[in-house]
């Protein structure tokens, strides 16, 4: 791996913690030298991608990820996009609604909106979950190309220690998903949270991300269909404005 490449492995390890972080976890976490990990922090240190707290000593990410994190927002294609349609389907459906995609292992809300009604939920604006458990994963899992979708799924079943039989229901599960055009789950991530998740393409074939509503179970029992649909036409319209 080259000298720019383990820079750039050290900044993902503290941005994907969500919390500040000691040295000897980064040594864990990157497996580099801690000499070596020293050095590299004091390059991100002086661009201000990471900072260090003057009592603890523990490494956060630093005020330029700010700024790039506000970028992101303000001009990223998807983000454009997406924002309107989202704001959209928290209104029609009276949930929340967040905008997922696939990055390096893990899956990353990239915008969350949040309806007045309450909703105990874990996913926010920056977090990260694991590839296969509620409906983000599995549609993101699902309309993935088929090299990702088996290495996650031989790193899980390692992970898990997911049988062989496990592995093949998890599979029909995943091509249920294909064919019909988005996933479903409850209590899978949260208890007590049902959601759908329908995925965005870029061009005709290229996932990008998931549009994903999630609802207290109770509420979604009578709206699931509807909330189907919806979820389903909004992704649907973003694929479209990303066609261009």
């Amino acid at each position: 791996m080259a000298a720019s490449e383990r820079v750039l492995q050290v900044l993902t390890c503290i941005a994907r913690q969500g919390r500040p972080v000691p040295v000897r976890e980064l040594v864990s976490l990157t497996g580099l030298p801690q000499s070596t990990l020293y050095r590299h922090l004091q390059v991100l240190k002086k661009w201000g991608w990471v900072q260090e707290h003057a009592k603890s000593g523990l490494y956060e990410p630093g005020p330029l990820a700010v700024q790039l994190a506000h970028g992101f927002d303000q001009h990223s294609w998807l983000m454009q996009a997406a924002s309107h349609e989202i704001g959209q389907l928290v209104q029609r459906s009276g949930e929340s609604v967040g905008l997922l995609c696939y990055l390096h292992g893990q899956v990353v809300c990239l915008d969350m909106q949040e309806s007045q009604q309450a909703l105990r939920c874990s996913f926010a604006k920056g977090r990260a979950h694991g590839t296969v458990r509620g409906a983000s994963a599995k549609a993101l899992l699902a309309f993935s190309s088929a090299e990702l979708r088996q290495s996650l799924l031989e790193q899980n079943s390692l992970e898990h220690s997911a049988s062989g039989e496990q592995r093949e229901i998890f599979e029909l599960e995943l091509a249920a998903i294909q064919r019909q055009g988005y996933a479903t789950s409850e209590n899978e991530v949260d208890q007590g949270v049902w959601g759908v998740s329908a995925p965005v393409f870029a061009g005709q074939t290229q996932l990008i991300a998931t549009l994903t509503l999630m609802a207290p179970s109770q509420r979604s029992i009578l709206k699931q269909q509807e909330f189907i649909s919806m979820t389903r036409a909004a992704a649907d319209r973003i694929s479209r404005i990303l066609q261009f």
